[in-house]
This record gives C-alpha cells, sequence and structure tokens, in this order.
C-alpha cells in the first residue's frame, strides 16, 4: 500500500540552512471504487483509512444508509503493472437495503461541485434525503473555541508535511472522538463519517464537526446527512453552505481561531460565557 508520506530532494533557498535537503511529503493517489465489480468513482486520497472513507463516500452518495448494507469491501489483487497489487482499487459487494447507482453515471448528482445543480434546487436535494433531524442542543462556547486546540496534536501527517486537511468528531462535552486527516477536505470528513457509521453511531445528532480548513456547500451537505448537529470550520464558510446550514437546522461556525469564531447560522445554540466588564 502507498504510504502516508514520501521523501524528496528539494532545494532551499533562503533558509537558516540553504541548500540541498530532503523534505517530507504527503502522498496523494487515486483510490478506484467498484460497486459489485463495475467503476463507480475514482477520488485524489492519502492512503490509510480507505474503508472508512468508502463507507463515508457512499453514505453521502445515498448509496448506503448502514454498514450492514455493504457485505464486503476488498482491495483487487492484480492492479497494478505485472499484476501487483497497487492497494489503489477498492471492490465494494452492496448488500440488502443499497441503492445501486444507475448504469453509466460515475457520480451521483447529489454531492458533485461541477454537476450543473446549484442554489435552491442543490438545498432542496439535499433536504429531500436528509433521514436526521438535527440537534436543539445548546453547546457550550469554551467547547467550540477549544476544538483547534485539541484536534492539533493528533493531526501527525500535517506536521510532518504541512499538507494535509483534517476532520474530526467531538462530543458537545470536548471530547475527542475520531480524527482522520487527507489531501482532500471531503476525503477526510468521509473518513470519520464512515468510521461512525461503521460502529452504528449514526445520527451523529450532539456531535460537533471540526475542519480544518473551509467550510464549502459539499462538507456541509455531508454533515446534513450524518445528523451532525454542528460544523466548525477554522476558515471561511462558501454563501451556499451558510444557506444550506440555515435551511438544514445545522448551526455553521467559521473563523474558529483563538478566542473568537463567527457563528453563521442557529447561533441560539451556542451557549455564551458571561463577560466582565
Amino acid at each position: 500500500m502507498g504510504r502516508v508520506t514520501r521523501r524528496r530532494p528539494v532545494v532551499r533557498i533562503g533558509a537558516n540552512r540553504p541548500g540541498p535537503a530532503l523534505d517530507t511529503l504527503a502522498v496523494e493517489e487515486p483510490l478506484e471504487v467498484r460497486l459489485d465489480g463495475r467503476p463507480f468513482q475514482v477520488t485524489m486520497r492519502t492512503p490509510g483509512d480507505d474503508i472508512d472513507l468508502v463507507h463515508g463516500l457512499l453514505h453521502s452518495e445515498q448509496v448506503i444508509t448502514e454498514a450492514a448494507q455493504v457485505v464486503l469491501a476488498r482491495y483487487c489483487a492484480g492492479s497494478g503493472p505485472d499484476g501487483v497489487n497497487t492497494y489503489n482499487v477498492l471492490d465494494v459487494t452492496l448488500g440488502a437495503g443499497a441503492t445501486a447507482p444507475v448504469p453509466g453515471l460515475e457520480r451521483n448528482v447529489l454531492t458533485s461541485s461541477a454537476c450543473g445543480v446549484c442554489g435552491t434546487a442543490s438545498i432542496d436535494q439535499v433536504l429531500k434525503v436528509a433521514r436526521h433531524p438535527l440537534t436543539t442542543t445548546r453547546i457550550g462556547e469554551q467547547v467550540l473555541l477549544s476544538a483547534p486546540q485539541r484536534v492539533r496534536p493528533n493531526q501527525k501527517t500535517f506536521t510532518k508535511t504541512g499538507g494535509l486537511h483534517a476532520a474530526a468528531l467531538l462530543d458537545f462535552d470536548g471530547e475527542l472522538r475520531c480524527v482522520r486527516e487527507d489531501v482532500g477536505r471531503h476525503n477526510a470528513v468521509d473518513k470519520v463519517v464512515g468510521w461512525a457509521l461503521r460502529r452504528d453511531l449514526l445520527p451523529l445528532s450532539d456531535t460537533v464537526l471540526f475542519v480544518s480548513g473551509r467550510a464549502s456547500f459539499e462538507l456541509t451537505q455531508k454533515a446534513v446527512l450524518a445528523g451532525i448537529g454542528v460544523l466548525a470550520a477554522v476558515s471561511a464558510p462558501s454563501s451556499l453552505a451558510v444557506e444550506l446550514a440555515q435551511d438544514a437546522g445545522l448551526t455553521l461556525v467559521g473563523f474558529l481561531r483563538g478566542e473568537s469564531m463567527n457563528v453563521y447560522t442557529h447561533a441560539e445554540r451556542v451557549a455564551r460565557r458571561p463577560r466582565l466588564d
């Protein structure tokens, strides 16, 4: 299987020790997902936690709603040159209750950012298939503010490379439940949702989904479909992400840095600390 990191030569300029050196890079490799032997989709990802990734991906694409609908997920032998297993082709055998995509469609239109469906139509489509009511439980301000510090020590590959996104699930009391890293923001989220799905933890109602980058429409959609109550991002949300969060009942937080944050939707669910004048 491909390594999570690789060492490559680099020439450093203007550094403390300029000249030839070795740098650690995050690995990016394609993962081809097949359903019952038929090509479904190819995603560029960081190898590791591929089974969680596929479960989360199939859940967000509405192919499965529970882990039992995946009978088997195995790497295809002989997928590389000379019959070598690259561990980059994963064949999933679907079981009862799964919804196989229409033959010929490489990707369900629901989550494609370039499918031509946008705005109100996209939001309506997500709300139509969402199965879980979102939480109305309040969450403490300090739990949200402390999320980046709780997650950061678990971003081990980011520490080495500076080139990976992180997604994490936290309880409303701040307990860290799962952290995953990947070159793709959407892959990192699929990995944590897939982790929870395989443990029969959905819906993740009283749970915060923390992401180390921005909050896009696609990430917001994945949170809504998993029944997650709060999505907190280090960077900015998109306008469509905010609209979806508002309509779906999701509390969306952006610019979560230091002692400040912006709450874009359903701010009434964030319990504020008393302020001393």
